[in-house]
């Protein structure tokens, strides 16, 4: 491990505490729902942006909370050398005080412009003043500004370290490629096909390279392929049935249906996208039980790199089979008038993306939380009805996180957009994945530890 220097944040810690200007007062608890209610406004207002990216987003962001202010909590520790390729990180001086609060402010601030270069500027600004308000204010409590500037520099150091291994992932910048137009696939009974009723213009598959990228944790990268029932359109067989459940269900939706799916749509540009609000009801748990410190840094941690894996297996599996929707194989075999209610998404079905990180989620937050638990989801509070379809968005309240997670699945069912067998094999890799961040050695004490090669 190697260590920090102090001395040249000294001047910047002065000049901000100094200002003379009206400081907000946060909690460190507050300090962490800033940090990550700032993350989803960025996920949902950077261009460019998409639910594969945004989960690599918040993967890393909730590492670089944890691993930011885990050497001063003994009751944690780090999990870095279980993650593939990362290792030791930055270390502490041995017997110096840190404000770990300042070091989560000044991590989440380094670890938000690696992710997000191509935020714009006016989010950029709003990641500057959270950064200087949180310094601000616990620098102005912290008569030794050696505190100060030495808890700044090693979340800055932490956040770099982990951005320069975000870099060699498979994913870096992976907005400057959503749609690889060099991309090609064959045709072949049940393969994928841009429908017309879709969300994208383009006809191109959105990030066909991602299921390569590197996974957190090895195991996860190690998960077998589901299976897949395989095509065959012959009326009664067990492929055509997928489909027929589908039409028959569009067809007599009810209003409670519909609520249920345009509420799960969290389409990229209209929302902070699916995994962004998995992070949303994290921050909600905590808000309603308001832990420790270390909690909500453990508890974005667990659920960003959950997510982030979810989202890289399942793309490696989509591409694997290159599946279509509904939307065509209805059409041709079923009922030629038919659309979905949902538009479809820009990529291939099996298996299904919003179940398997619904599921990924709710494996963590269950393992951290319990079950039964119950909240309510807003995230939607407030959006204008679907004019579209003459729905309106409304709270959604839950008993347990395995029940959000089904309600997200059906939402696509519902939608039109995915079969059972889609939703079904996303749910169970989703428990697999979330079982796997779940034995990382968080606590002291920890003895399930492999490190990855």
């Amino acid at each position: 491990m190697f260590k920090i220097r102090t001395l040249i944040w000294l001047p910047i810690v002065l000049l901000t505490a100094c200002t003379g200007e009206p400081v907000p007062s946060r909690s460190p608890q507050e300090v962490a729902r800033a940090w990550a209610e700032l993350t989803l406004d960025l996920s949902h207002h950077t261009p460019a942006n998409s639910p594969t990216y945004a989960s690599r987003a918040l993967g890393y962001i909730g590492l670089t909370m944890y691993e930011s202010i885990v050497p001063g909590h003994p009751s944690h520790r780090s999990v870095a050398e279980a993650l593939q390729g990362l290792g030791p990180l930055p270390g502490v001086d041995p017997g110096q005080t840190y404000d770990w609060v300042l070091a989560l402010n000044a991590g989440q601030a380094e670890i938000l412009r690696a992710v997000y270069l191509q935020a714009a500027d006016s989010s950029k600004q709003k990641v500057d003043k959270l950064e200087s308000e949180v310094l601000a204010q616990y620098s102005a409590s912290q008569p030794d500004t050696a505190v100060v500037a030495r808890s700044v520099a090693f979340g800055k150091a932490v956040a770099k370290a982990i951005a320069a291994w975000a870099e060699t992932d498979g994913g870096h910048r992976g907005y400057l490629r959503n749609f690889d137009k060099t991309f090609a696939r064959e045709v072949f009974p049940g393969s994928w096909k841009p429908p017309l009723y879709a969300q994208s213009v383009s006809h191109n598959p959105l990030h066909p390279f991602w299921g390569k990228n590197r996974t957190f944790l090895l195991a996860n990268a190690e998960i077998p392929v589901p299976r897949m029932i395989p095509f065959d359109s012959t009326p009664g067989s067990a492929y055509y049935k997928q489909y027929l459940k589908v039409y028959e269900t569009e067809q007599a939706l009810t209003l409670d249906q519909k609520e249920i799916a345009i509420w799960w749509g969290d389409d990229p540009g209209e929302t902070f996208t699916p995994p962004g609000h998995s992070y949303y009801l994290a921050t909600t748990v905590l808000k309603k039980i308001n832990p420790d410190l270390i909690i909500w840094a453990e508890t974005y941690a667990r659920l960003g790199m959950a997510v982030a894996d979810a989202f890289i297996k399942c793309w490696a599996w989509k591409y694997h089979y290159f599946s279509e929707r509904p939307n065509t194989f209805i059409p041709q075999y079923i009922d030629p008038s038919w659309e979905s209610f949902w538009p479809d998404p820009p990529f291939p079905a099996f298996p299904s993306g919003h179940a398997i990180q619904a599921a990924a989620s709710a494996g963590v937050l269950t393992e951290l939380f319990g079950e039964p638990f119950a909240l309510t989801d807003s995230a939607h509070v407030g959006r204008p009805p679907d004019g579209l379809r003459e729905v309106e968005f409304k709270a959604r309240s839950f008993n347990s996180f395995w029940e959000i997670a089904e309600e997200t699945a059906r939402s696509r069912h519902f939608g039109g957009i995915h079969t059972e067998q889609d939703n079904e094999a996303g749910l169970e890799a989703g428990k697999v994945i979330a079982s796997h961040i779940n034995q990382l050695p968080w606590r002291a004490g920890s003895t399930a530890f492999i490190p990855n090669p």
